[in-house]
């Protein structure tokens, strides 16, 4: 009995780097998820309330995690179109 014992505590132990990893990973995941929800504006909850939430973005605040070098400037024709659909 007290051989089986100590085979089952040694594969416990074996187990509590996997666990540790596992729960990381785990944490890290949700924290972005919400994370994600309350901070970026591309993440919507609520479609009812406005039918095209893709409008009130701000194309100048960077939506991805980590940006280099964006730069931003308005497409004339492309706001001309959005003028005369409005």
């Amino acid at each position: 009995c007290s051989q089986f014992f100590d085979s089952s505590l040694f594969y416990v132990f074996q187990l509590i780097p996997l666990v540790g990893v596992l729960s990381f990973a785990a944490v890290g995941a949700f924290s972005f998820s919400v994370y994600s929800l309350f901070a970026k504006s591309d993440v919507i909850i609520n479609k009812s309330g406005n039918p095209e939430p893709w409008e009130t973005v701000d194309p100048s605040k960077p939506q991805k995690l980590l940006t280099i070098n964006q730069k931003w400037k308005p497409i004339e024709e492309l706001e001309n179109v959005k003028k005369l659909t409005k």
